[in-house]
């Protein structure tokens, strides 16, 4: 079966040709199908955000190809705009960008450049709102009103409201509080849900990828290094600590407890954990 996207020996350099020449991708080929949650870590610098600007067309690689249903993305210029409202791309710290007098006006900005008729462009926004908790009352409001996680929300929606097939956020919960940071996962995965949405994620956050991904890949150094489950890629954690990264807390707090002694199997969430100690304390109650 064709994959949703998939990137084929991909390189980048920042600036070729110049004394200040940078590589910031190098051969990275990867595929991604079709309802996935794909989390994408690595160490600041590693070329995360760089490979999610190449996905929708906003970087053209130097060398390598985005296929997007089998197509080059790059194969003719109605296709390369096509690709940016099928992929959607979040930025970090997108309220930046919010810039319209209403947070109605703002969030239909998409809809509306895709060409889309009056009726259909208000369903859509009212949908996204809707998905990221944005109230009526909030729609009618200057987006400037909002709270910080308000408008990231907002944001999200504007990018929701086109309705992509893959959507990508590069570090969507950076610098909210442990309550926005669950909101705005808990608006991502109910967005993936209801339109069985492709999600890439790329986040600092291994308990939230450990969590919600069915599959990590992971960037060191421009190279893609490690791509597997969570379980495969969370089994060697030393591998990660190398790489400037870390592993989940829960994970942490079992290699510690084996270090004392205890015979634990490796979990990388809070339900294995919950799963494991209860197995533990069960089989010293038979012993």
């Amino acid at each position: 079966m064709t994959p949703l996207l998939e990137v084929q020996n991909l390189s980048h350099t920042y600036s070729a040709g110049t004394p200040f020449a940078h590589k910031a991708l190098e051969d990275v080929s990867f595929r991604v199908d079709r309802g996935e949650f794909i989390g994408v870590i690595g160490h600041t610098g590693s070329g995360k955000s760089t490979l999610m600007q190449h996905l929708n067309g906003l970087l053209k690689p130097d060398q390598g190809r985005v296929l997007l249903d089998g197509k080059d993305i790059w194969s003719d210029k109605k296709f390369t705009r096509e690709c940016r409202f099928r992929v959607g791309l979040v930025f970090q710290y997108p309220e930046y960008q919010l810039f319209e007098e209403t947070v109605y006006a703002d969030i239909a900005f998409g809809p509306k450049n895709m060409g889309l008729d009056g009726k259909e462009i208000d369903r859509r926004v009212r949908e996204a709102a809707g998905f990221v908790g944005i109230t009526d009352a909030q729609l009618n409001a200057s987006p400037f009103d909002l709270s910080g996680g308000q408008k990231r929300r907002a944001a999200i929606a504007g990018i929701v409201a086109m309705e992509p097939e893959l959507l990508i956020l590069d570090e969507p919960t950076a610098g909210l509080d442990p309550r926005g940071r669950e909101e705005i996962l808990d608006n991502i995965q109910t967005y993936r849900r209801a339109k069985n949405a492709t999600v890439m994620m790329v986040t600092h956050s291994m308990n939230d990828v450990a969590r919600l991904a069915d599959r990590l890949i992971v960037m060191s150094q421009s190279h893609l290094v490690l791509e597997g489950t969570p379980e495969e890629i969370f089994s060697d954690p030393q591998s990660l600590v190398d790489m400037g990264l870390d592993v989940p807390e829960v994970t942490r707090v079992f290699l510690a407890l084996e270090k004392r002694g205890l015979r634990l199997p490796r979990v990388y969430t809070l339900d294995q954990a919950v799963a494991a100690l209860a197995a533990l304390k069960g089989g010293a109650r038979h012993a």
